[in-house]
């Protein structure tokens, strides 16, 4: 499975929304699956999904599908553009 699938599918998962929803446009609080409750659920499956431990700063940074990406890079999880 590549990254790009195991990001939509933490966000899936997490927050209960369909595939198409998971743009890098995505933005927290936006809809209202994403709520602060979901956000640490989010956190859990990306953790889970890419076997890393998030910073408390990246944890509150994250606020869309494209930021979650930028994050994840810098614990060497590359995604294809």
């Amino acid at each position: 499975m590549t990254n790009e699938k195991k990001l939509t599918q933490a966000f899936v998962s997490a927050l209960s929304i369909d595939e198409a929803q998971v743009v890098d446009s995505l933005q927290y609080n936006t809809i209202k699956e994403w709520d602060s409750t979901a956000h640490m659920v989010l956190i859990a499956e990306l953790e889970d999904a890419f076997d890393v431990m998030l910073d408390t700063d990246d944890i509150i940074d994250m606020s869309s599908v494209a930021k979650a990406k930028t994050i994840l890079q810098r614990y060497d999880v590359e995604f294809s553009d």
